[in-house]
């Protein structure tokens, strides 16, 4: 609406002159022939007999080459390319043009390949021989071939100069767009019209007002082109300037004017317009429709709506989002159902605004009625699964997608790549990168961050390191994933080693970074140097200390023992503590088997967070390990009376792109027996090694028997007895769990692999664990 320039139109108008000089296909090659034209070409037995008399020294006439250019002309407008060539093949005698239409023919049907061929073949080739064949370079963004073509040709005319002046300005290059625009011999509107447009899209406003006012006969699409680029400037006083000079305004000189205004919040302005517009078409109606809704002004919108004498789909779905983005989707759904021309963008939209308000079961329903899709309608579900915490639907959506064979874009790739790694499917986001190679994607950042962040939460730190070596441009985010992606991995010294090389890059770490660095330093005890890092941030970062910052601290001073220095930072903390803060202090509370500091903390927490289940199951812990067990049944009480209810744990790990999900004490899985077994036989195993129950997690008063066999069969235990039986030797075993993993089933799966000799990677809410020959990773400092 915006006056936007049509390089369509522009590639269409350069070759207009050359096709009226030759008249491809429909003109015979000599112009003594002045034969009418037929209306069919040969029919085969007619090709046949056609032969035969060339054969036999009969002149073909010109008019019968005529009925042959038709035909491969047909054929190519139907797109039949191969029945067009045998057509070519069949000719008696061909002419330049008989050429030409293959030629035309081929690029018409995107066969840039094949055209090229069939020019290179060319006996004699005519000016539209050559301008056809550098029009195709253009539009196939081959400038190179372009160039070496233009630089060939014998003899130029305008329609070759404005191809190559196209070429420069649809890809950017402005400059190289002016200086053949300054050495044509002659110019025409087209010329002046391409380079105008060059410089508007391109944002060089200025260079386009000054070629404007170089020039005094301009048409009306160059005087809206120019009014749109001071208005994608935000420009509006220049933009009214140049509206108010235009000798004769069109329709879309008053949309775009209005369409500018409406966009940057000139509500009052462009209904001044709207009034003052000598006609009204929809997109001028629709212009105001839109306007109203992106300002959020819905009574406005719906007002100008219902006066609309004529709507089409775009005024609809107009209305349709401004619902969906104010949450009001019953209107949204009244309006969308009463729709008469519904299209893609109107489901589109309703499913992204029932995915957005959490409503995923509505959002698939639509996706699953949509008479057509496209790749936004795909990536919209995919993302709104992702969103809602369906990753596993996800990405059996995503591998439907590319089964249905439609185009997978960077946004579908980086919601496929969360959901990968939201539930740990390293296989299927292994076979994602692969696509990724293919499409071309996989070392931009956007992606790439996607991609890095995805082998990170899958506990491939190895391969994480990979593709961050392979993101060509990074950006702080990846700098900042990496960093955070060893620290939860428990290796903060090569954490630490990734943010001095982002500081000798040259890049300045935001509080994003300094999570990152102090979770790094207490995931392994570095007091000391987390404490410095701590205290730099303001001096040489500039960066303010958070509520996330201080709980790293908290957490970091908690877990080495330092309890009175983490209480001191808190009263010394330049705001008040929050749930968080409180709950990392009331974590190294149980560690270290604080209980009145505990308490102390939980009662602030219960406070802040009446619901928070994990806090109840944390001091219950804490009184456990103490003996404490009457309190340990008052919080059950508790709970109880305040509606709380405890997370329920669970495990999962992928085994041949099949998710496989554990619960405590499972009993659904179809091969519960193999695994109840394995388990019995296992811990036979592992009390010969040493291996004892910590009873003291259980938060039941009866008999140790009974205590032990209520740890024996923990998901994660389950979970990673399944990988033993069915992930091959030599591969890790991954698996994931949605609560922190508990202190019994840390110390079993040290025995387990070293029992096995299997390398295995848990990861918890907290962290990873990387457990191998009867050693963690994290050095049982967790």
């Amino acid at each position: 609406m915006h006056g936007r320039f049509n390089w369509r139109q522009f590639h269409s108008g350069c070759i207009l002159t050359q096709k009226i000089q030759q008249k491809l296909i429909t003109s015979p090659l000599s112009i003594k022939s002045r034969n009418p034209i037929p209306n069919s070409y040969p029919s085969k037995k007619e090709l046949s007999r056609k032969q035969k008399s060339s054969k036999d020294g009969v002149e073909t006439t010109g008019s019968d080459i005529v009925n042959w250019n038709m035909a491969i002309t047909s054929h190519m407008r139907n797109g039949q390319c191969e029945s067009a060539l045998r057509v070519f093949n069949s000719m008696p005698s061909r002419s330049t043009v008989s050429y030409n239409a293959v030629i035309s023919g081929y690029l018409m049907n995107g066969k840039f390949d094949l055209a090229r061929e069939m020019f290179d073949k060319m006996p004699d080739r005519d000016l539209f021989s050559w301008n056809v064949m550098l029009s195709g370079c253009v539009r196939n963004k081959n400038l190179a071939a372009a160039r070496a073509l233009f630089e060939k040709m014998p003899k130029r005319d305008v329609v070759s100069w404005n191809a190559m002046l196209s070429g420069y300005a649809q890809n950017g290059f402005v400059d190289e767009a002016r200086e053949i625009f300054d050495k044509m011999p002659y110019k025409n509107a087209i010329s002046w019209n391409g380079l105008l447009a060059a410089y508007v899209h391109n944002g060089r406003i200025d260079d386009a007002r000054r070629l404007f006012e170089s020039k005094l006969d301009w048409d009306i699409v160059s005087w809206n082109c120019l009014m749109g680029g001071f208005l994608r400037r935000k420009r509006l006083a220049d933009a009214r300037r140049l509206f108010d000079k235009i000798p004769v305004k069109d329709e879309v000189s008053w949309n775009t004017m209005i369409t500018g205004y409406a966009q940057n919040g000139e509500l009052e302005e462009a209904e001044r317009l709207f009034e003052e517009a000598p006609t009204r078409d929809v997109f001028t109606w629709t212009a105001m429709v839109s306007g109203f809704v992106q300002n959020g002004m819905l009574d406005k919108a719906k007002s100008i709506f219902e006066r609309m004498p004529e709507k089409n789909s775009i005024s609809w779905n107009s209305m349709i989002a401004g619902y969906v983005q104010c949450k009001m989707l019953d209107l949204a759904k009244e309006l969308f159902e009463a729709m008469p021309c519904r299209n893609i963008s109107s489901w589109n939209t309703m499913i992204t605004g029932y995915s957005q308000s959490g409503d995923v079961a509505r959002a698939r329903d639509l996706f699953d009625r949509m008479p057509q899709r496209d790749f936004i309608s795909w990536s919209a579900m995919i993302a709104g699964y992702v969103q809602n915490g369906y990753s596993e639907e996800a990405a059996h959506l995503f591998v439907e997608m590319r089964r249905d064979g439609e185009r997978l874009n960077r946004s579908s790739f980086t919601c496929a790549l969360t959901a990968c790694a939201n539930i740990a499917a390293l296989e299927l986001g292994k076979q994602l990168h692969g696509w990724l190679v293919k499409s071309g994607y996989q070392t931009g950042c956007f992606v790439g961050n996607a991609l890095l962040a995805m082998y990170c939460k899958c506990g491939s730190i190895d391969e994480a390191h990979d593709a961050f070596q392979e993101i060509s441009d990074k950006d702080l985010i990846s700098w900042n994933t990496m960093i955070y992606g060893y620290a939860r991995h428990g290796f903060g010294r090569e954490a630490l080693m990734v943010f001095e090389s982002m500081k000798t890059m040259g890049l300045k770490p935001d509080g994003a970074t300094m999570v990152g660095v102090l979770s790094a330093c207490g995931h392994t005890g570095l007091v000391e140097k987390g404490t410095e890092y701590f205290y730099s941030m303001s001096q040489e970062y500039g960066i303010t200390a958070n509520s996330v910052h201080y709980t790293c601290m908290v957490d970091l001073l908690g877990r080495a023992g330092r309890l009175d220095e983490a209480q001191n930072l808190m009263r010394n903390m330049p705001f008040e503590p929050d749930a968080a803060t409180w709950g990392a202090l009331l974590g190294a509370s149980r560690i270290h088997g604080n209980t009145e500091l505990g308490e102390k903390a939980a009662e602030i927490i219960f406070k802040m967070e009446p619901d928070n289940s994990g806090m109840y199951v944390l001091l219950s812990n804490l009184y456990a390990a103490s003996g404490r067990w009457p309190d340990v049944s008052k919080m059950r009480v508790k709970m109880r009376d305040k509606g709380v209810k405890k997370v329920p744990g669970y495990s999962w790990l992928e085994v041949q792109n099949k998710i496989h999900t554990f619960t405590v004490g499972d009993c659904l899985h179809p091969e519960r027996d193999k695994i109840y077994e394995f388990l019995e036989e296992m811990y036979l195993k592992m009390k010969r090694e040493g291996y004892l129950s910590s009873i003291k997690m259980v938060l039941h008063d009866v008999e140790e028997e009974e205590k032990e066999q209520m740890l024996k069969y923990h998901s994660e235990k389950l979970a990673v007895a399944y990988g033993v039986l069915s992930i091959p030797t030599g591969r890790p075993i991954r698996v994931i769990k949605n609560l922190r993993v508990c202190e019994d089933c840390h110390n079993a799966i040290k025995y387990i692999s070293k029992i096995t000799g299997r390398s295995i990677i848990l990861r918890d809410n907290n962290r990873f664990h990387h457990f191998k020959e009867g050693s963690c990773s994290c050095g049982d400092y967790w």
